[in-house]
């Protein structure tokens, strides 16, 4: 059977929406953890050693899936023009501005301008044809959209002192990351979510490897806290593997933006995980802001599934 056009989910080809969200939620809590495990780890260690460290676990591990599993372990010639995009701004662009802007500004207005990400896949994917407007899919990431910005003034987004700058490298590895979740469904569609995540972050991890004489300090990392290098394990196995993993294998079954909005969670798992573990206390923002993005993801889960319009070219 040949494959389906890429963005396209027909009915015979669509997984059983329970797992997909499944698999999402899992993503959604591994994802919280993030932005708890960054800070932690760059009380000690700068964001440039952080970032190296992690690619470094992820790309040992993804190597080992690809020697133990069965199928190509390298990607087609036709691929690799996309994997290497796809590696280049999931990778080096991506975390690197994140956590450069992380270190300079707030968890809560990373999670904030994160909120932005499922509007941009849904714009980026309606340019690139790959889905069609939906008023439902538009109300529901507004809604989520809204629902977050409650959540985070409740948190006290109005008083973070977030610098501009790092609001700003924040808002560009947001840009990245857009890019490798509408370009990453296609290739994911194609070769599995496996492959696809473990070819990707392979070469972001190779293309981090020309940092190692300047940021790799050993040392510093050996020296550092255990809780310091639990968060650098964390982030390079469970964000940077399972989470990814998880993530692509969403992609290779509904469409980028059903994909995205889950991202919308994140914000309220990441206060639950405060509350949790750095006794943060909650507010009535964290009901109602929630509720909100949950209406708005439902929302837009429920959203038709339309075909892109078919290109007929004549002569």
């Amino acid at each position: 059977m040949g494959a389906s056009p890429a963005g396209v989910v027909t009915p015979g080809s669509a997984a059983p929406l329970g797992r997909v969200y499944a698999a999402l939620t899992v993503q959604v809590l591994i994802s919280a953890g993030t932005y708890l495990a960054a800070k932690r780890a760059m009380t000690e260690l700068s964001p440039f050693t952080v970032v190296l460290w992690r690619f470094l676990v992820c790309g040992v591990a993804f190597t080992l899936l690809l020697a133990l599993t069965p199928g190509p372990t390298l990607p087609p010639r036709t691929a690799w023009k996309r994997v290497a995009l796809l590696g280049l701004m999931g990778g080096p662009v991506n975390q690197t501005l994140f956590f450069s802007g992380l270190s300079r500004s707030t968890a809560a207005h990373a999670a904030l301008l994160y909120a932005l990400t499922p509007m941009g896949v849904y714009v980026a994917s309606l340019v690139l044809g790959r889905e069609r407007v939906s008023t439902r899919a538009t109300a529901g990431i507004l809604t989520a959209l809204v629902g977050v910005v409650v959540l985070l003034l409740g948190r006290g987004l109005a008083s973070a002192q977030g610098s501009i700058q790092g609001d700003l490298l924040i808002l560009t590895a947001v840009v990245a990351w857009v890019i490798y979740t509408t370009e990453g469904k296609p290739l994911a569609s194609e070769h599995g979510p496996l492959r696809a995540t473990a070819w990707t972050m392979t070469v972001a991890t190779a293309l981090q490897l020309p940092l190692i004489p300047f940021v790799l300090k050993p040392g510093e990392v050996w020296a550092a806290s255990f809780a310091a290098k639990g968060s650098i394990v964390y982030l390079g196995l469970m964000t940077s593997v399972v989470a990814y993993l998880l993530w692509y294998y969403a992609l290779s079954k509904v469409p980028a933006s059903r994909v995205a909005i889950f991202s919308n969670l994140q914000p309220a798992a990441t206060a639950l995980a405060a509350w949790a573990f750095l006794d943060e206390s909650l507010h009535w923002e964290l009901a109602l802001g929630g509720a909100l993005v949950l209406v708005g993801v439902r929302l837009t889960q429920r959203a038709p599934l339309k075909p892109p319009p078919v290109v007929v070219r004549v002569g």
